[in-house]
């Protein structure tokens, strides 16, 4: 094994790609915004089609424009002029992907594209290609050499392509005024769909989870019921079954620093009657950062409407993957 021609081949195929992905800033011009003008007065979906390896690169370009708010499917270009062409509609917009712009699947359906009356983006590693001219609009993904030392595999055109796809779908992402939450909307299963989309609500302890005492209950008692809902806290309630306060780990040191007796103080005596609550319709991850500023581990969750609701833990954040 040759380490140091491993090590040189390496470099060259990296030094090879990133000249043409810096090669492509000059290919940001109007051909590129007409395809975007294209795409954003599209009223269906965007259909981006290619075989072999440009399928490979068409698939990840469709499923990056469908996760940030342009509607995307990927159909293979074999496939199309066997029936799946047929997903195409006259509302819709194709993206071709070949890097020779011959590709035989994708001229064989040209014509059916210009029948329907369907915009067609290129792009395209040959701008003078069938493909290329046929097109509404052509992205230029040509590439002076591919990183393969036989010059075969598709390498360097493949990385400009998607590249290319990439700047399509962020221009898009951009006009569209896509935000984070409209992020988590398309990904409500990753940490960025949880931390956006979780509220209190869904995670928040309710009905007998709650550790309850009235204003009355010895300490002693009350640590009963803390221990007994493992919340390491319990609320205080008034004659009227209102929060008039809560004993947490911190009041207990407290008082035992005192030395009273655990026995015979009634809560009332020596619960907090002050603390930090949120409501359960806010997001989880805004009970995160009030308990982050505040350096507490539970929130009182208040509802306007019907007042004290539920309890959310520091734990019940960490479970959830919030914090």
């Amino acid at each position: 094994m040759d380490k140091p021609a491993l090590k040189s081949s390496a470099i060259r195929t990296i030094e090879l790609e990133y000249e043409a992905v810096e090669n492509l800033t000059t290919r940001i011009n109007d051909e590129f915004i007409s395809a975007c003008e294209i795409i954003l007065q599209c009223q269906g979906r965007v259909i981006v089609m290619g075989i072999g390896k440009s399928g490979h690169i068409a698939n990840k370009i469709a499923a990056t424009l469908a996760s940030t708010g342009t509607p995307a499917q990927f159909v293979h270009a074999a496939e199309a002029s066997h029936g799946d062409i047929g997903m195409v509609t006259d509302r819709d917009v194709v993206i071709a992907i070949s890097n020779s712009g011959t590709t035989p699947e994708l001229e064989t359906i040209l014509p059916v594209l210009k029948r329907k009356g369907v915009p067609l983006i290129a792009l395209t590693g040959n701008p003078a290609s069938l493909l290329a001219r046929q097109a509404n609009a052509n992205l230029d993904a040509s590439v002076e050499q591919e990183a393969c030392p036989l010059g075969l595999a598709p390498t360097t055109s493949t990385t400009a392509a998607l590249v290319l796809g990439d700047a399509l779908a962020m221009a898009l992402l951009d006009a569209r005024g896509f935000t984070a939450e409209d992020f988590a909307l398309s990904h409500p299963g990753g940490n960025l769909g949880r931390r956006l989309l979780l509220k209190v609500s869904d995670i928040m302890h309710a009905g007998d989870a709650i550790p309850r005492v009235s204003e009355g209950t010895s300490v002693r008692e009350s640590l009963l019921e803390i221990s007994a809902k493992k919340l390491g806290m319990t609320t205080v309630t008034n004659q009227a079954n209102e929060v008039s306060g809560v004993f947490t780990d911190g009041d207990l040191r407290r008082f035992l620093d005192e030395g009273r007796d655990i026995h015979n103080t009634p809560i009332k005596e020596v619960m907090t009657t002050t603390f930090k609550s949120i409501t359960p319709n806010s997001l989880a991850s805004e009970a995160a950062k009030i308990m982050q500023d505040n350096e507490v581990y539970t929130l009182l969750v208040m509802d306007d409407s019907s007042g004290f609701s539920g309890i959310v833990a520091m734990h019940d954040l960490l479970k959830a993957n919030v914090v």
